[in-house]
């Protein structure tokens, strides 16, 4: 009787060991963590951008709508909550993506217009605020693609055998949206002086 017993204990451990709730628990942290990562680079490019403006604005004066635009831009990415529970909302989370791109095209105007100053690329602080632009925009991708592999591992993770049943019966984890190309995305950018 008592090898019965630990035979069923045993195969109950190798049961729930084998469930992937673990798993699941670890890759859903795992996004959240790489979700962080994606905050802070954008976090970073919204402390940069009223120095970059201020810049910009002592030798463009006559660019007021670009540099309008730049600053409701930043001003609209800075109203949305930036949240862990973005993550599950997938309105929310497009909207944050649609900010983020409004962002990225008026930092692109933006640049467009320091073209046409030469004394402004010239400068000192310009050039090292449009390196740590730089510099983040880059660490902003990579933060998105880190992401976008969180999210491929946590996604297939709640949905291969015998994960999914653990989630439907225990967790109820939902598929979450990775990071996706701004409409347009596929055109190169016009580049006219």
């Amino acid at each position: 009787m008592k090898r019965i017993a630990l035979v069923i204990l045993g195969l109950m451990l190798l049961t729930v060991s084998g469930c992937g709730y673990n798993t699941m628990q670890a890759n859903e942290e795992s996004v959240k963590a790489a979700w962080g990562d994606v905050e802070a680079s954008y976090q970073r490019r919204n402390d940069l951008i009223p120095n970059l403006v201020e810049t910009v604005k002592a030798y463009a004066k006559h660019e007021k709508e670009t540099l309008t635009a730049v600053t409701e831009a930043r001003a609209k990415v800075g109203s949305i909550q930036m949240s862990k529970d973005m993550l599950d909302n997938p309105a929310a989370f497009a909207q944050f993506q649609q900010a983020q791109g409004a962002m990225s095209s008026a930092l692109s105007r933006l640049m467009l217009v320091v073209e046409k100053y030469p004394d402004l690329k010239a400068n000192q602080n310009f050039q090292d605020l449009q390196h740590q632009l730089e510099g983040t925009e880059n660490r902003i991708n990579v933060a998105r693609v880190r992401y976008n592999k969180a999210i491929e591992t946590y996604n297939t993770s709640i949905r291969i055998f015998p994960n999914n049943l653990t989630n439907s019966m225990l967790l109820h984890l939902k598929l979450k949206e990775p990071f996706k190309a701004e409409a347009g995305a596929e055109k190169a950018p016009q580049v006219k002086f």
